[in-house]
């Protein structure tokens, strides 16, 4: 049996339906233990103990959330050189273009020498007013979609050991 562990966090609702619709994805998949986990509850051990990543973010100031930052901080280093390999894929929601968040993760995942295997899921909410900005995000269905279906092709590579 292999673990996928789906990291998030979510202010407005937005990142975290996108997790929510990965996993639920990912849990098709029956060789595949699915754990979605908010960023403060995650750490070093919870890592060791995955084989493949979803890591989902929303995006504040053109960076990924403080809350996802903490959480890579709290575990960059107590982990460095033992993920070797892993897969993963990232999942922003965005209210402009999302790419300051997506590399983000990107660059700590390359530091923990993880494997990319998909390009990141942006999904852009055009939240640009403060008032839409602060309000609750409700995503469609085809965006829900496309993230459950980076989740259902991350665990099906997990259980065919493809990665």
């Amino acid at each position: 049996m292999k673990t996928l562990l789906v990291v998030f966090h979510s202010q407005t609702g937005g990142a975290a339906a996108m997790a929510e619709a990965a996993a639920r994805g990912a849990g098709d998949e029956p060789l595949v233990t699915v754990r979605l986990r908010h960023a403060d509850s995650v750490g070093p051990a919870d890592l060791l103990a995955a084989d493949a990543y979803l890591f989902v973010t929303p995006e504040y100031l053109g960076a990924m959330a403080g809350r996802l930052k903490d959480f890579f901080d709290r575990s960059y280093y107590p982990v460095l050189d033992r993920l070797n390999g892993r897969p993963y894929a990232v999942l922003v929601c965005a209210g402009s273009d999302g790419q300051g968040a997506a590399r983000q993760v990107m660059r700590i995942a390359t530091g923990w020498r993880l494997k990319a295997v998909a390009e990141p899921l942006i999904v852009c909410t055009r939240a640009q007013t403060p008032e839409a900005i602060l309000a609750p995000k409700i995503l469609a269905a085809d965006d829900l979609d496309r993230c459950a279906e980076v989740g259902a092709a991350l665990a099906a590579g997990l259980a065919l050991g493809i990665y």
